[in-house]
């Protein structure tokens, strides 16, 4: 199982990123894929989730209206497109295979999970 995010930068506030993930090595249609993120200092938080059909999407609160996951099954790749971008949106972004039942949002239902993309808002 691979995961391989890209898409990372600096950006300024306002701004807009899109994020990638391809993955290889697994079944990629028959898996939920989320995004989490981690900024130093706080505890990694489950950003936005599709599941295996992509038609169903979950989002953290404080992304809601802002960012949009989507996916290609064709391709074996799930995005995140990120829009309005602010400062406390700066993190480390990682997609992770959903691996068992339970809420999208908990980092222990999640086996499997990328390196990571940089994303830093700065002005």
């Amino acid at each position: 199982v691979r995961m391989v995010e890209s898409g990372g930068g600096l950006v300024q506030p306002g701004g807009s990123l899109r994020l990638s993930c391809a993955a290889s090595g697994f079944t990629f249609s028959s898996y939920g894929m989320t995004w989490f993120r981690h900024a130093p200092g706080k505890e990694r938080e489950g950003v936005a989730y599709v599941n295996s059909g992509g038609v169903i999407t979950g989002y953290a609160d404080s992304v809601k209206g802002r960012f949009a996951i989507s996916r290609d099954n064709a391709k074996n790749t799930v995005y995140l497109q990120m829009n309005g971008l602010q400062l406390e949106d700066t993190a480390m972004y990682y997609c992770a295979r959903k691996g068992s039942a339970g809420y999208w949002y908990r980092p222990d239902n999640y086996n499997y999970w990328g390196q990571g993309t940089q994303v830093t808002v700065s002005s």
